[in-house]
């Protein structure tokens, strides 16, 4: 039976939002942490983005205690970068049709919690649904997430949607799932229109 998708959810960054000067203040914090003796460990970036932590919380996560200098230059490049997210031209537009051909939206994103406080700001009331890792306490392709979106609307996964930059989180997982997915390449100068196809 083919299911019409009635959710569409949406990747954040390089999805609806871009970040204008990278920093890497995470990148930064763990570099200094592995020159101070702590092995890096596949499980770090899923550390980051499952916590509801500030950058001094998270280094103590890692059993560490950062100078106050660095702390101070880490945090600087973190709010710099912060400053510098900014919605794709189309984003707004594109979720505003959206609401008023009465699909529910809903986004999904791994980030680490600045992040998820600084989306909030720049994407208000848009979404039925906000899934971000760090509040989830799991990250994309974790089946869980994915899980809590078809819960919170109740439906089957073959009328849900998932619209992302990532081929494996974005794509193959959630077609692993039965949903539906599609890749948006927007370095390629892709619109969420045109991913979008025939769907409005």
């Amino acid at each position: 039976m083919n299911h019409s998708p009635n959710v569409i959810i949406f990747d954040a960054f390089g999805t609806l939002v871009k970040i204008g000067e990278s920093r890497s203040p995470y990148r930064k914090l763990m570099k200094w942490l592995k020159s101070n003796g702590r092995k890096p460990s596949a499980q770090d970036a899923k550390i980051i983005m499952s916590n509801s932590v500030d950058i001094a919380q998270l280094s103590r996560l890692f059993g560490a205690e950062l100078p106050e200098q660095l702390l101070k230059e880490i945090t600087n490049d973190l709010e710099l970068e912060l400053s510098t997210i900014e919605l794709f031209k189309d984003t707004a537009p594109t979720l505003q049709i959206l609401k008023e051909s009465s699909f529910k939206i809903a986004l999904c994103s791994n980030l680490a919690m600045p992040y998820g406080e600084q989306l909030r700001k720049l994407l208000p009331d848009f979404f039925d649904a906000v899934v971000f890792s760090y509040e989830v306490g799991a990250i994309k392709p974790e089946h869980q997430i994915y899980k809590m979106i078809q819960a919170h609307f109740g439906c089957d996964f073959p009328e849900m949607l998932f619209i992302g930059d990532h081929p494996i989180l974005d794509v193959e997982t959630p077609i692993s799932l039965r949903m539906k997915a599609r890749l948006i390449e927007r370095h390629k100068n892709q619109r969420l229109l045109d991913v979008m196809g025939n769907l409005i």
